[in-house]
């Protein structure tokens, strides 16, 4: 390799860390800010740099929400995908579920926030529309789920499924607003205290 192509290598390398680095400060400052709230200023502010450095990385606020929400969700259904084609029992598929759930929050807790707080709005916007499709796989995969295993026999078929996912879906993701990556217990093993409170409640005697 020669020393030009190096160079330019660790200059795209250097770029490519701190473009992540900005993302990383922006998702923290619209996780705490608001999106409508923040300016391209402040998240430049927040990241020690003039704010026109900022367009030397991103065309715009949109730009920077984009990638912090698709990047999350896209890595959220990549490993959901890898669970669902386990071929695990449903139990056992729910409970994989939310342990990635969880260690989606310890990667992502701040654009799971954002995607909390601001999808609704967000997904007004051609851009954003990828949300409201998210959203509606994200409950058909569930609900799914809850009907397979009624079917299978260890989930309780007198409760509304339509409740339970709600349920699971809102205790889980709540999580992002308190949770801190390095606390008392890790992602895991949240995850299996809330299935330990969740599947009592759901399973068939």
């Amino acid at each position: 390799m020669s020393p030009r192509r190096r160079d330019a290598e660790g200059t795209a390398a250097a770029r490519a860390e701190r473009r992540a680095e900005l993302l990383a400060t922006a998702a923290e400052v619209f996780a705490e800010q608001g999106y409508s709230a923040t300016t391209v200023r402040k998240v430049a502010d927040a990241a020690g740099i003039l704010g026109g450095s900022l367009y030397y990385h991103f065309d715009s606020k949109e730009s920077m929400a984009d990638e912090i929400l698709s990047t999350f969700l896209d890595e959220m259904w990549a490993a959901y995908d890898r669970v669902l084609a386990a071929g695990l029992g449903a139990r056992e598929t729910l409970e994989a579920l939310v342990v990635e759930s969880f260690r989606s929050i310890d990667r992502h807790r701040p654009a799971v926030v954002v995607y909390q707080n601001e999808s609704k709005h967000l997904a007004s916007s051609e851009r954003f529309h990828y949300l409201l499709e998210s959203r509606r796989r994200f409950e058909e995969m569930w609900l799914a789920l809850l009907d397979r295993g009624i079917e299978e026999g260890v989930f309780r078929p007198d409760l509304d499924r339509s409740l339970v996912y709600r349920f699971i879906r809102d205790t889980v993701w709540v999580a992002a607003t308190w949770y801190h990556t390095g606390g008392r217990l890790s992602a895991e093993e949240i995850a299996k205290q809330y299935l330990a409170m969740v599947l009592e409640g759901i399973q068939a005697s």
